[in-house]
């Protein structure tokens, strides 16, 4: 393998785990804040990906697509958490675990009588159609690298909030202690729908990014569904930085895995976190 396939590659590997970052940071987002196990993480990747299609195909134009599709799933994610998810906290997982999975059902249902059953691709931004050329056979879609460019910045306004504001100081004590939190004065009922809503948000801006780059088609948020949840494992369930480092290196894993090693390429993933867990049960950043 020649140095320019290599760059590729890795390019390829950092672009995926980056996209599942975003998906991952807010299913560990949801469970470490709220402690709700949210099965329907990946229907809303699905979902933001068959959004961005339906407005970009109504509106020609991908920015209003992009905006319209992450202001719809924030709005339903406050709806759901209004609803239904409140009224889950603090409960046993089995029955978060089959709101959920009721919920995967009714969207996808709403998917196939609103968008149907068949497959779709969704057409970048026309400054981002085209590619560079990095040797005479071998180019590089200008859209993959504005997506790790989007990613990157994303991941780190996710960092920022966290980190460095009060909203994020607040999101932090809560998963810390949200009783000692709710002492405290801070209206941390509020906190947990703007954290839901955001958490859903963050899986549809996944499927989003990726529209344009995969095919939109059902079912297609069960995978993602997966390997976030295999992220927020490896990097420690509640541990944002745990997540980006879990999805940095599944990303990287499955990418090299299929180019050397394609016949276990499927399972190297689970390897790789089995691996992790013998070493730290409690994953990469966890805490016990």
């Amino acid at each position: 393998m020649d140095i320019v396939t290599f760059a590729v590659q890795l390019l390829n590997g950092v672009q995926y785990g980056l996209v599942l970052f975003l998906v991952a940071s807010g299913l560990t987002l949801v469970f470490g804040i709220l402690g709700v196990i949210n099965l329907a993480h990946g229907a809303f990747y699905m979902l933001g990906a068959y959004l961005s299609w339906y407005l970009a195909s109504v509106t020609g134009s991908f920015a209003l697509a992009f905006v319209g599709a992450l202001a719809i799933a924030f709005l339903l994610g406050i709806a759901l958490e209004e609803v239904f998810v409140k009224r889950m906290i603090g409960r046993d997982h089995l029955a978060q675990v089959l709101l959920s999975f009721g919920l995967i059902l009714v969207i996808d249902e709403l998917r196939q009588i609103l968008f149907g059953k068949d497959v779709h691709s969704v057409a970048p931004p026309a400054w981002l159609g085209g590619s560079i050329q990095l040797t005479e056979v071998l180019s590089y879609p200008v859209y993959r690298l504005a997506l790790c460019v989007v990613c990157l910045v994303l991941a780190g306004a996710i960092f920022y909030v966290l980190q460095k504001t009060r909203l994020g100081m607040v999101v932090r004590a809560g998963a810390e202690n949200r009783d000692m939190t709710r002492a405290l004065g801070i209206p941390f009922d509020l906190v947990n729908r703007y954290v839901f809503a955001g958490g859903i948000a963050l899986a549809a801006l996944g499927g989003i990014l990726v529209a344009p780059v995969s095919t939109v088609f059902p079912g297609m948020g069960d995978g993602m569904l997966i390997l976030s949840f295999v992220v927020v494992v490896l990097g420690g369930i509640g541990s944002v930085a745990g997540a980006a480092i879990g999805a940095l290196l599944i990303g990287l894993t499955d990418t090299f895995g299929k180019v050397f090693f394609p016949q276990i390429s499927s399972i190297l993933i689970y390897v790789l976190m089995a691996g992790v867990l013998l070493w730290r049960p409690n994953g990469l950043l966890g805490k016990a």
